[in-house]
């Protein structure tokens, strides 16, 4: 977090909208405009496209910044507008929240409090998901499974992984990047481990919900998209990792062929060289290695991402700079 002599340490709460003229002015009545541990407390909307009178209802309800999608993008794109205009904005730390008034806006000062300390760079917003009414007994079981398979692919201890409560320090909204279309909330874990940041999450309170969530038509759906997202997320960041594992299954299979055929060779009768084996065997070691070099090019390009990712840090630090 910035601690320039003589500035205030600002705090911008980001709040991605579609559609939502109808629970943003309940949401925006809940929002402190203090919090313990910053000077200032500022409001900002994305309207992604909406077409119900999302920005006029923000703007009667004394929101500080308004930006506005030309059309409906989705919810990672409008997520990264936010973190882009609360950096030009001058914030030292973002909150996320959703508009649909989920999250208790008083556990704001618990959530940036690792940030503002400095022993977080994110903070994740923990629901009480077995306790919440709302969500299914089949919901709350993916809620929690998902949550585990993300902490076993982003290497962090985050217990709620689809949470968009969520706390972000400067240096790690400078960082942060998405590249899937769906969510945030998953892919940013992934890559705030592999940016080597700091992530805790803090236990949350709920409101009651206003609105079914928009963000997935369907379970299944939800559960598609997701699984999508963490496997690209998890290519992404480690390439080496996920093709060498992936490699590792036409290997062991051709291993054991081979194997099986030189036992029968040795031990039976050589005349019955049972060459399927043999063949079905060499072919899967050749696919083994074939996604091994893959692994090896992907990691390649993973290294050359992350010399671009860099020089883009670089240069948002030093267009905001010289923007101050």
């Amino acid at each position: 977090m910035s601690d320039s002599p003589g500035r205030p340490k600002k705090l911008i709460i980001q709040i991605p909208c579609f559609n939502e003229a109808g629970t943003l002015a309940t949401t925006l009545a809940d929002l402190p405009r203090e919090v313990p541990g910053v000077d200032v407390v500022e409001w900002l909307v994305i309207d992604d496209g909406s077409v119900d009178g999302t920005a006029d209802v923000a703007r009667a309800n004394g929101v500080d910044h308004i930006v506005t999608h030309r059309r409906n993008r989705g919810l990672a794109a409008a997520f990264l507008t936010g973190l882009d205009s609360a950096l030009r904005l001058g914030a030292d730390v973002i909150v996320n929240t959703d508009a649909d008034n989920q999250y208790v806006a008083d556990c704001i000062a618990e959530l940036i409090a690792p940030v503002c300390d400095g022993t977080a760079d994110m903070v994740v917003g923990e629901r009480p998901i077995i306790d919440i009414d709302d969500f299914s007994w089949t919901k709350k079981r993916l809620q929690r499974t998902g949550s585990w398979v993300v902490r076993k692919f982003s290497g962090t201890d985050v217990a709620d992984a689809p949470s968009g409560f969520r706390a972000i320090s400067r240096e790690a909204a400078l960082h942060l990047q998405v590249f899937g279309k769906f969510s945030y909330t998953m892919e940013t874990l992934v890559q705030a481990n592999a940016e080597g940041l700091a992530v805790a999450s803090v236990p949350v309170r709920v409101n009651p919900f206003l609105r079914p969530s928009r963000l997935a038509k369907s379970t299944f759906q939800y559960l598609l998209r997701s699984g999508q997202t963490i496997v690209r997320s998890f290519a992404l960041y480690y390439p080496m990792k996920f093709f060498f594992r992936i490699g590792l299954v036409p290997f062991a299979l051709g291993m054991v062929l081979v194997i099986r055929w030189g036992l029968y060779w040795l031990f039976e009768d050589p005349y019955r060289s049972r060459v399927p084996s043999l063949v079905v065997g060499a072919v899967l070691l050749i696919f083994a290695v074939q996604i091994w070099v893959v692994a090896f090019l992907a990691d390649l390009q993973a290294a050359n991402r992350r010399l671009l990712a860099e020089a883009r840090v670089r240069e948002r630090r030093r267009a905001l700079d010289d923007a101050a």
